[in-house]
């Protein structure tokens, strides 16, 4: 599908991402990561970079890194490098007490990958539409500290708890076309660093930031110089970032003024970026490779240690739940958004025994809730062996689908825990007795006789009508499908 233009350009974005890891301690230090602690109270003298220290390797982040390889690898994609090289990045940060990162730069620990997501019908396509984005590198660092200017008048505090916490850098190829699509990359990154436990994934906390490069160009052209926006820890300002950036530049364009490559931050309270410094080059920062630490050296034997103690990886369990339970790509992949809503579409397919239903009532009705009252299905009210007894009603036709809505928003307001005795009190069953059905419909018959003229004329919204008729005597609780049928046999149509 070709890319969506925005006033006849084409949007052209990439990001990088910076996955703090899960770690108790610091990359080259015993500090602790744990957050909300006094300033300056986890800072060992190796993150404070006083004379003579020397930083010592944190192997769990490197397996952490490894985890994350093995995670976007699509058989010729990552690759877990035997041997990678740490390097200086040279840049002056207040909250910087080196004067220089350390970083990976030629040869990073993992090299290439994909990330593979759905944009759904919410998009205008009015389909799902499978999109991959393909990673240039992750590579292991350390994080700075941190500049603290709110609580200050007319100077900064400098905050050294998160030098030299560990993060992982994901850095894609320039391969979205839309904030959508970049939003759409970034969930499904944050799914997968988290499901495979190397990152806690809270964004307010700072531990998955996420920095968009944008630029925009005519089809075909040249890319366009880019914007780095920085910082991004909200999906929804995220968006709201990339889509003001884009309208930006293109007003630039069209001005005939020319786009500068920057840093720019921004500001949810306005809804604007702002620059921050003209952006650097690789040149700018004067890597080196770091004499204090050697070679980082991988072995075989390491990475399938690592394999085997991996969890069943979303895209698999995805295509799990295509071939064991017959779902469209979409829903599997929806599905398994998190472990917690995978296990809770098992247990229900399981014992519904219907599958598909299952799906349509976790990613409908299920969802829809979770997501007003902003809470993960790990606190919904029904549990997926309640959801799927109703399931199960509505497959043996005690309920229909309108009588098993209202049995579900009593079951999640508390108004009962047991299906059956809901659907008893609320006298929603079903109606079973085709002979007192039949009686009910050649009455309906008998008393809409323009009606019956007008579908014998063909005329559909009028036997529609008569439906709606049949169902109304029954108070709703015949089966329509039932009704159809009935009605269909009696006016031989």
């Amino acid at each position: 599908m070709s890319a969506k233009l925005v006033h006849g350009y084409e949007v052209v974005i990439g990001f990088e991402t910076h996955t703090q890891l899960s770690t108790h301690s610091k990359i080259f230090s015993r500090a602790s990561t744990a957050f909300g602690a006094e300033p300056n109270t986890q800072a060992a003298p190796v993150d404070l970079a006083l004379p003579g220290t020397l930083p010592v390797m944190n192997k769990g982040a490197v397996e952490r890194a490894i985890r994350f390889g093995l995670a976007v690898n699509n058989n010729d994609g990552a690759l877990v490098a035997p041997r990678s090289i740490f390097a200086r990045k040279n840049y002056f940060y207040p909250d910087l007490p080196k004067g220089y990162q350390i970083s990976q730069f030629e040869i990073p620990v993992v090299q290439g990958g994909v990330v593979e997501f759905f944009l759904g019908p919410s998009t205008g396509s009015g389909q799902s539409e499978k999109k991959t984005v393909r990673l240039v590198r992750a590579h292991l660092e350390e994080d700075a500290g941190k500049s603290l200017h709110e609580d200050f008048i007319g100077q900064s505090g400098i905050d050294l708890n998160r030098a030299g916490t560990p993060l992982l850098e994901i850095v894609t190829e320039p391969d979205m076309r839309s904030s959508d699509e970049a939003v759409a990359y970034a969930k499904e990154l944050h799914k997968i660093v988290t499901w495979i436990g190397i990152c806690d994934g809270n964004m307010q906390e700072g531990s998955f930031r996420c920095d968009a490069n944008v630029s925009v160009r005519k089809p075909g052209g040249p890319l366009g110089t880019r914007r780095e926006i920085k910082n991004l820890n909200s999906f929804k300002f995220m968006q709201q970032a990339i889509d003001y950036e884009v309208r930006w530049q293109i007003e630039q364009l069209e001005d005939g003024l020319a786009i500068q490559q920057a840093t720019v931050l921004f500001d949810p309270d306005t809804g604007e970026t702002r620059s921050m410094r003209t952006k650097e080059d690789a040149a700018d920062y004067r890597y080196f490779p770091d004499p204090d630490l050697p070679p980082l050296v991988i072995a075989p034997e390491w990475i399938a240690r690592v394999q085997a103690e991996m969890p069943e990886l979303p895209r698999a369990m995805a295509a799990r739940f295509v071939a064991d339970y017959g779902l469209p790509e979409y829903d599997a992949t929806t599905l398994t958004q998190t472990k917690a809503m995978a296990a809770y579409f098992e247990e229900a397919a399981k014992a519904s025994g219907q599958a598909k239903l299952a799906s349509n009532w976790i990613m409908g009705e299920v969802s829809r809730r979770l997501n007003a009252q902003d809470v993960g299905i790990e606190a919904a009210p029904v549990g997926a062996a309640v959801l799927a007894a109703l399931i199960r009603r509505i497959a043996d036709g005690t309920v229909s689908n309108n009588a098993a809505r209202q049995v579900f928003e009593a079951l999640w307001s508390g108004e009962g825990a047991d299906v059956d005795a809901v659907i008893e009190a609320k006298g929603l069953k079903q109606m079973n007795d085709s002979g007192a059905l039949e009686q009910i419909i050649d009455e309906v018959i008998a008393a809409n006789a323009a009606n019956v003229e007008q579908i014998r004329a063909g005329k559909d919204k009028a036997f529609n009508a008569l439906v709606g008729q049949a169902m109304k005597a029954t108070k709703g609780k015949a089966n329509p499908q039932q009704v159809n049928d009935l009605l269909r046999k009696k006016l031989g149509i």
